[in-house]
């Protein structure tokens, strides 16, 4: 009986179990369909929305683009306006000037017109006076023929023939005279040719001892040399006095100046400069006071080794520095320091072999030149200044007067001054040795840089080009800009007045001020 109960009950299980599964399986689905359609119906809801929102912002869009864009039309009408009118402005003006010209060509073309009735009343009136005065003429041509009763041809040759007589004399002066005037003249084209030819013999004897030339690593350098606008190259040739002349040659600068030492301090500055790289005005001064302390000191070493190769006793420093300079000077091309050097070793040996002092020979003929040290910068001969050198430092007199009479100025009071004299020809007198147109050539540069030096107020001059162009610089507290032109003419009279040369030179009197101030 509870087998029945347990049975039945499982059976009555599985039909509620059945009843609930078909229920179920009816059911759901239209529960999922309820709900799907009820999501459906609400994203319907929201893109209906969302549209509509899209709608009114495209709208509103819209409407602000129209509203850029007619603005952006509006400007754009207002500027072509703008430049309508102005365009309409040209032309009215244009044409207020086209009918400005037509009436002042038309009031020319009435005044042209007006003249050309004049003239022609005028030419009518001429060739009316003309037929009159013609007539006169024959009418009294008539009435001459009548008088001296001779024809016009007659009374031309009886005129001749006296004027011939009369003029004889004359013209055989005057024949004369062209005659002497052709000779003079032919002389005068003589010695210019022969001048030339002698100038250009000699040119390249000065090329070589007035010229250096100074290598570069390209051709960009020569632009950073001249600088902007030429300051560099102008501040180069003020501090160096020298010319740089920065042509087509590849690779090269010639420095150009008669003054050797000048020269000399202008090449070595480039190189450091071009080695350097740095090269503007404030540099450059640094530079050229570095160069110019270095040649300095190699100037006063020179005057010693000089010394102490030829074993002379004690020398005054300052006189040596002279010596040291004669390094850099040449006396008719022959440099003056080796030339020095030979006459003091030939007066050396011929006193050694006399039996005289030799140091005492050495030392006449080391310094017989001395006064070539400073003959370009103080007046006087250089046998003068370097008699006054030798007083000045105390040299003995036997030196002294070697120095005054090896040239034959003053007679010679001992042996020495004989020998040195003997060997300052025999150091000149050897072939090649020296060259007459380089010292006059200098001797005319000197000459130029003295007379400018005269004037107060010059603080410093050189001579560029080879004495084609002096420039002078002054003292601006000193010398105004009227001053400077003032002293411009009278430098130019001076040399004119004083000196002979080829040519014209060129005064340039250069005031310049600087006001400087060091901020710490």
């Amino acid at each position: 009986m509870q087998t029945l109960f347990s049975i039945l009950a499982i059976v009555f299980a599985l039909i509620v179990g059945v009843a609930i599964g078909f229920f179920l399986l009816r059911f759901i689905p239209s529960i999922k369909a309820k709900n799907a359609e009820s999501k459906a119906d609400k994203i319907i809801r929201d893109a209906e929305i969302r549209g509509e929102q899209i709608r009114k912002n495209a709208q509103l869009d819209g409407k602000q683009t129209i509203t850029e864009m007619k603005q952006e039309a509006e400007k754009d009408i207002r500027e072509r306006k703008q430049e309508y009118a102005q365009l309409e402005n040209k032309l009215n003006q244009r044409e207020q000037n086209i009918d400005r010209r037509d009436a002042n060509l038309l009031n020319k073309e009435n005044a042209l017109e007006e003249k050309n009735e004049l003239l022609t009343r005028r030419l009518r009136e001429c060739d009316k006076k003309e037929t009159q005065l013609q007539e006169k003429i024959d009418s009294i041509i008539e009435e001459l023929q009548k008088v001296a009763q001779l024809s016009v041809n007659e009374a031309r040759d009886e005129i001749f023939a006296r004027v011939e007589s009369k003029m004889s004399k004359e013209i055989a002066a005057y024949i004369k005279n062209k005659e002497d005037e052709a000779k003079a003249t032919s002389e005068e084209k003589a010695r210019e040719l022969i001048g030339l030819a002698i100038s250009k013999y000699s040119q390249e004897e000065v090329q070589e001892r007035t010229v250096s030339v100074v290598a570069l690593p390209s051709d960009e350098m020569k632009g950073r040399i001249i600088g902007r606008e030429g300051r560099n190259i102008r501040t180069l040739e003020q501090l160096l006095g020298v010319d740089l002349i920065i042509d087509d040659t590849p690779e090269v600068i010639t420095v150009s100046c008669f003054n050797p030492i000048r020269r000399h301090i202008a090449t070595k500055a480039l190189d450091l400069l071009i080695k350097d790289g740095r090269i503007q005005p404030g540099r450059i001064e640094e530079i050229v006071a570095k160069v110019q302390e270095e040649v300095d000191a190699d100037i006063q070493k020179a005057g010693e080794e000089a010394a102490f190769k030829l074993g002379l006793p004690k020398i005054n420093r300052e006189l040596l520095n002279y010596v040291g300079r004669l390094k850099y000077r040449t006396s008719y091309g022959q440099n003056a320091y080796d030339h020095s050097m030979e006459t003091a070793y030939l007066a050396g040996i011929m006193a050694a072999e006399l039996g005289l002092d030799q140091n005492l020979a050495k030392r006449a003929g080391l310094l017989h030149d001395i006064g070539k040290a400073v003959d370009f910068e103080q007046d006087g001969s250089h046998v003068e200044l370097g008699s006054r050198l030798a007083k000045k430092y105390g040299e003995p007199s036997v030196v002294i007067n070697a120095i005054e009479s090896h040239h034959g100025d003053v007679p010679a009071t001992s042996v020495i001054s004989n020998l040195v004299q003997a060997a300052d020809t025999l150091s000149a007198a050897r072939p090649g040795a020296r060259s007459e147109t380089l010292e006059s050539y200098i001797k005319r540069i000197e000459q130029l840089e003295t007379i400018c030096k005269s004037y107060e107020g010059v603080y410093q001059c050189y001579a560029m080009q080879s004495g084609r162009e002096v420039r002078v610089m002054v003292i601006p507290d000193k010398v105004d800009d009227l001053a400077a032109f003032k002293m411009a003419r009278d430098i130019r009279e001076k040399i004119e007045t004083e000196m002979t040369y080829p040519g014209q030179i060129k005064v340039s009197v250069i005031r310049e001020y600087r006001a400087t101030e060091t901020a710490k």
